[in-house]
């Protein structure tokens, strides 16, 4: 059974991450830029010269690994652990190389009842050796086997504030970013190399008709894609991002962003072109 305590004690403590020029291309790689060589604003995330990192790579840098399999002792059942919300932060631009520094700590597990399941949040501070913040990256996890932990002694925090919801009706601007059938092994070179996203026997173990994306690279796609719609791909003005993760996309498909805006604030959501469902929802965005 999850430990309460234990869980909301965690913290990964300082790591360190050195990444070079050649990383941070293959992380754009990873999330299709560089499909036409010809578009400039493309050429700056994957060719060295004036190179420039995405927002979105913060996800990636400095990151704890799958601690909370390794933890055996706070109790999470990690089998049935869903992926459900991203969220970012950026209070400088990422360099697009050099030092940064993670810490990573868990700041609210909440309790939805027996056989209903957990609710974790884990928030990572990132900054660069000199100890200025780049960004805060908020992820929150489903735990759908660790419902009913507080009966025991009644310790549970509170449940977040709902996302606000998508617009209703037609959206103002849709983009259509296709994803190439290999999109995921090129993804799983940025750091999660979890065997769904590249064996399709362990996909059909677990229940997909083959591999997955990641969905890190789903959300990290359709942050391409708001620069692209709304801040003509300069990574400079994206101040935040948040989505729910609502289904996972096969590499190959057309991730279709459809997006409202009013001033600075972008609402948006994503959905799989050629299964018309939807991936992302309760999209949100803040542009300089």
């Amino acid at each position: 059974m999850l430990d309460y305590q234990k869980a909301r004690d965690w913290q990964s403590g300082e790591v360190r991450h050195d990444y070079a020029p050649r990383d941070t291309m293959l992380y754009a790689l990873g999330l299709g830029l560089g499909a036409d060589p010809l578009d400039e604003r493309q050429l700056r995330f994957v060719y060295e010269k004036e190179l420039a990192a995405l927002p979105t790579m913060a996800a990636v840098l400095a990151s704890p690994g799958f601690w909370m399999r390794e933890r055996r002792e706070i109790g999470i059942d990690f089998m049935k652990l869903v992926h459900g919300e991203q969220a970012l932060r950026l209070h400088a631009p990422l360099p697009p190389s050099g030092t940064v520094i993670g810490r990573t700590r868990v700041t609210r597990v909440v309790d939805k009842g027996e056989g209903k399941g957990a609710v974790l949040h884990v928030e990572k501070e990132l900054a660069d050796v000199e100890g200025r913040a780049l960004a805060t990256v908020e992820s929150v996890y489903f735990l759908r086997g660790d419902g009913g932990f507080s009966r025991t002694d009644g310790r549970s925090d509170e449940a977040a504030a709902p996302a606000p919801a998508t617009p209703e009706g037609a959206p103002e601007q849709v983009l259509d970013l296709p994803t190439r059938p290999d999109q995921a092994l090129l993804y799983r070179l940025s750091g999660d190399l979890n065997p769904l996203h590249a064996e399709p026997a362990f996909a059909a173990r677990v229940g997909f008709a083959k591999p997955i994306l990641h969905g890190l690279a789903t959300w990290g796609i359709a942050g391409r894609g708001l620069l692209e719609a709304h801040a003509g791909l300069d990574p400079a003005r994206l101040v935040a991002m948040r989505a729910r993760l609502s289904a996972p996309v096969y590499p190959g498909e057309t991730i279709r962003l459809e997006s409202w805006r009013n001033g600075n604030e972008v609402a948006f959501r994503a959905r799989a072109l050629e299964r018309d469902v939807l991936v992302l929802t309760h999209g949100r965005a803040k542009l300089r």
